[in-house]
């Protein structure tokens, strides 16, 4: 075995980069627990915030046994290993940093599928643990505990997944018998836990080429991608938030969201009101949870349209080249020179302010953007060796763009999708927040930003939590985008 150093070790990145996270994020809570209004301590936010900083001194000493121990024989020992089954109590705090670095010093050899395990697994118990904060509440939704008992037994099978991984998966090799749990993994993802179907997938591969390299180059992603912990925080945060946006139909009750409680108006955060409630009654909480749903939705499908249409115009562009490339690209060059967010005003003023003509407005001023990338991808693939082959040997034009020019230029348009999602729900929110956005009634991080900008001296959390949801969102779409580019480049590897 080779030996580590601190550069190749990912357990000792992983554990300072837990214990900076978990101390800053101490940090944060203690100035919090501190009301400047009342001049009086909040002794829960306290007490939140002692438990962050005794975790993060623990991770710090754990980091530097973890550095003594490469200094000194270039391997960690399995005493120090054995000391992440300490670490793994962090996650009744919900310090997911913590809790995955943890897991993963357990697992002295781990692969890809024992990551997706780990991360299927934490992604269950915080929807699970996210959902039970609605017990606290005056009533809770009639599905919510054949909702909960599901996910719990769903959560149960993922443990005991992680444990069936972390035994039988050896390196590319993966025992036949795992066939029914790969296809119960894949089943389970209806709770939109999207790494039980990553889970799923990428044993269905390894059983079927039992090692052989036929997918090396699916498996070299996902390798550099799960080797990267700001990647895989930032895709944890967005499967997480999707998986909640899914179970919320069960798990929440829609009423708190959106009807006018006037004997519960402006309440501070407390265990019913986990966030505090507006100056209508309605619950803060449940709202940003509700409100995901229109982010996630707006900007999957905002980013998703203008790559399919900016790909195939482009496409055609630079393969057929001359007239067809002059042509197409002037008249996307006129659309490309309106700003992005004016179009979208004109759009949604003209229309009206919904969600499906949010999207358009959106989706429109995209379209430039990735056809130019895609264009500038085909002329570089169409020089290749096997286009020539395939044009020599008769293919159609069609069937060639289909099936050796478009899966060649994919992995740039994969990476600018990613990176510029981000910036579809900042959109989102902002026409939201102008009144432009989604209906005023329908709880959407923007809608509700603006309402808690006219709070900020008195009850400043009703712009702060929604103000941090999207921060933390487009954060981590900016996170997973700058892994998928290092994975996808080859110039990286």
């Amino acid at each position: 075995m080779a030996k580590l150093t601190f550069k190749s070790s990912l357990e000792y990145s992983e554990a300072t980069f837990s214990w900076i996270v978990t101390a800053g994020i101490a940090v944060i809570l203690l100035l919090s627990s501190y009301d400047l209004w009342t001049q009086a301590v909040r002794p829960s936010v306290l007490i939140i915030a002692l438990v962050y900083l005794l975790f993060a001194l623990l991770q710090l000493g754990l980091a530097w046994r973890i550095r003594n121990d490469i200094a000194r024989s270039g391997a960690i020992r399995s005493s120090t290993r054995a000391l992440g089954y300490i670490q793994l109590l962090s996650l009744f705090s919900g310090n997911l940093f913590i809790t995955a670095s943890a897991l993963h010093l357990i697992k002295r050899d781990r692969n890809t599928e024992y990551t997706l395990a780990v991360y299927t697994l934490l992604t269950g118990l915080f929807v699970i643990a996210i959902s039970a904060l609605n017990l606290f509440k005056p009533y809770v939704a009639d599905t919510f505990l054949p909702a909960i008992s599901l996910l719990l037994i769903t959560t149960g099978f993922h443990l005991i997944s992680l444990l069936l991984v972390a035994r039988f998966m050896k390196g590319r090799i993966a025992a036949p018998w795992l066939s029914p749990v790969a296809i119960l993994l894949i089943l389970t993802s209806v709770t939109g836990n999207l790494f039980a179907l990553l889970l799923g997938i990428n044993l269905l591969i390894k059983i079927r080429h039992n090692g052989k390299p036929a997918t090396a180059k699916w498996e070299e992603v996902w390798g550099k991608l799960t080797r990267s912990t700001t990647s895989m925080i930032g895709l944890f945060f967005i499967v997480f938030l999707f998986s909640m946006a899914v179970c919320s139909y069960f798990t929440f009750d829609y009423a708190m969201a959106t009807e006018n409680n006037y004997s519960a108006i402006l309440q501070h955060p407390s265990l019913a009101y986990p966030l505090g409630t507006d100056n209508f009654g309605r619950c803060l909480f449940t709202r940003i949870v509700f409100g995901a749903r229109i982010s996630l939705i707006v900007g999957f499908f905002s980013t998703l349209i203008p790559v399919v249409i900016g790909g195939a115009l482009g496409a055609i562009s630079g393969y057929y080249g001359r007239r067809t490339d002059n042509i197409i690209m002037r008249l996307l060059d006129v659309l490309y020179a309106i700003p992005g967010i004016l179009l979208a005003i004109a759009i949604i003023a003209a229309f009206g302010a919904n969600t499906f003509n949010l999207i358009i407005a959106l989706s429109v001023g995209a379209i430039p953007t990735y056809a130019r990338t895609m264009r500038a991808n085909v002329l570089l693939v169409s020089t290749f060796e096997y286009v020539e082959a395939a044009r020599a040997l008769g293919t159609r034009d069609l069937l060639i763009i289909i099936k050796h020019i478009i899966p060649g230029s994919l992995a740039p348009m994969i990476v600018k999708s990613t990176l510029t999602i981000g910036a579809a729900v900042i959109s989102t929110s902002s026409l939201s927040f102008l009144g432009l956005g989604v209906e005023p009634h329908i709880p959407e991080w923007g809608n509700i930003l603006k309402l808690g900008s006219t709070y900020l001296e008195s009850h400043s959390y009703l712009a702060i939590y929604p103000g941090l949801a999207i921060i933390l969102l487009v954060l981590s779409f900016n996170f997973l985008g700058d892994g998928l580019r290092d994975a996808l480049d080859p110039k990286l590897g």
